[in-house]
């Protein structure tokens, strides 16, 4: 089993890092032949920006980047797909909605059918989300920030493309503290994944 952790965070020390490292230690525990690969984009200096070259393939004018290609066959070598990533305004940072912007194309992730229906091109995908977030659960609940997270991400993204989010766990800070029983729960994330 290989699974693929993309992690949106700038700094290395940071609890969204020490999240992916703990899914990806629940991962490599449950078995020896179960490996991971960790994408950190700021690490990697990927680009999030949808520009000209990736509006020419859009449209059909040019064939796809180089760089997305590579992305795209990351995901496919991935029996799962991990995200951790802090939450910026209720939804992904910048940098992974970027990422997704560019990485899940037209052709690739998702196509149009002769009827103009949908076809749904990552049906074997299974996909793990972890958002991390700076507030308590009655906050994201009270003003429906968890279901709107969840209608955007999972079914608006995810849904879209075929892929089944197999987790969806918001890991909340209340009072500004990291719980160690999050890092538990990551690493039970792993476990699952692995299972």
């Amino acid at each position: 089993m290989h699974a693929l952790i993309v992690v949106a965070h700038p700094d290395t020390q940071s609890f969204t890092h020490n999240v992916a490292a703990r899914v990806a230690k629940g991962v490599t525990d449950a078995g020896s032949g179960n490996t991971v690969e960790i994408a950190d984009l700021f690490a990697e200096n990927f680009d999030p920006r949808f520009a000209a070259p990736d509006l020419a393939f859009f449209r059909n004018q040019s064939a796809p980047l180089a760089e997305i290609v590579a992305e795209q066959q990351r995901i496919d070598r991935a029996d799962a797909l991990v995200l951790v990533y802090p939450i910026y305004w209720w939804s992904f940072p910048g940098m992974l909605k970027g990422w997704i912007d560019r990485v899940f194309t037209n052709g690739w992730a998702y196509d149009s059918a002769e009827d103009g229906g949908l076809i749904k091109m990552l049906p074997n995908l299974n996909v793990h989300l972890i958002g991390i977030g700076a507030a308590d659960e009655g906050t994201y609940s009270r003003r429906g920030y968890d279901e709107a997270m969840r209608t955007q991400i999972d079914r608006g993204i995810f849904d879209f493309v075929g892929a089944k989010v197999v987790t969806s766990e918001l890991l909340l800070t209340p009072n500004g503290q990291f719980p160690e029983s999050h890092l538990e729960i990551a690493l039970k994330i792993g476990n699952k994944i692995a299972g």
